[in-house]
């Protein structure tokens, strides 16, 4: 269904969460990763990537706001 939709769909198709972004990973659905970061301590949480981190290439970064980054990535 998601491999349809991409195929008939102009634009991008935004997904947010590691279990649904896992999925789409292992499907080869993914054409780009933007990480949004704003450091901060917390001590816990849940990892970004629901398995194992796909092999990633950085092809941007910008400065969103004075505490805020997004980290553009393709796969690699």
């Amino acid at each position: 269904m998601i491999r349809r939709l991409k195929a008939e769909l102009a634009g991008e198709i935004e997904v947010g969460g590691p279990v649904l972004a896992q999925s789409l990973t292992e499907a080869g659905l993914i054409d780009q990763y933007r990480l949004y970061l704003r450091p901060v301590v917390l001590g816990g949480g849940k990892p970004f990537f629901a398995g194992p981190r796909p092999p990633l290439h950085l092809v941007a970064s910008d400065l969103i706001a004075d505490d805020l980054i997004r980290l553009t990535y393709v796969p690699a």
